[in-house]
């Protein structure tokens, strides 16, 4: 029988809203979007696009590693970018954390984004 179970950690930034970072149910994990928030702080880092998508990817591996996952069982993610012309930029930095057998993908362009961010990233990982 299948169980649910609630993923927080303090390594990654608090939701900002009646939501989990995580929900593990069975084998499949389910994460939450993540925005460039610095853990400690709550607040949104300054810089570049590439800087955002750095962060989020680092406040993912966080959930990840909370849950005990890693990138490698990452099988499905959604980037939800507010200008496609950022996708170049954060596709190179995805590619560091997605080295061997990148998962499933779509990006997509939205017109807004939590906390006016650029990139938000939400995933399924999945392991026996």
């Amino acid at each position: 029988m299948s169980t649910k179970e609630v993923i927080n950690t303090q390594a990654a930034p608090a939701p900002i809203g009646p939501y989990n970072q995580a929900i593990k149910a069975g084998d499949t994990l389910y994460v939450s979007g993540q925005i460039a928030l610095l853990p400690e702080t709550g607040e949104l880092i300054q810089g570049s696009v590439t800087d955002e998508a750095r962060q989020v990817l680092d406040n993912i591996g966080a959930v990840l590693a909370a849950a005990g996952y890693s990138f490698a069982d990452v099988v499905k993610t959604t980037i939800f970018l507010r200008d496609m012309g950022d996708f170049a930029a954060v596709n190179a930095v995805y590619g560091e954390y997605f080295t061997e057998q990148p998962p499933a993908r779509e990006t997509v362009a939205v017109a807004g984004l939590p906390k006016n961010v650029r990139v938000e990233i939400s995933l399924v990982a999945w392991k026996a």
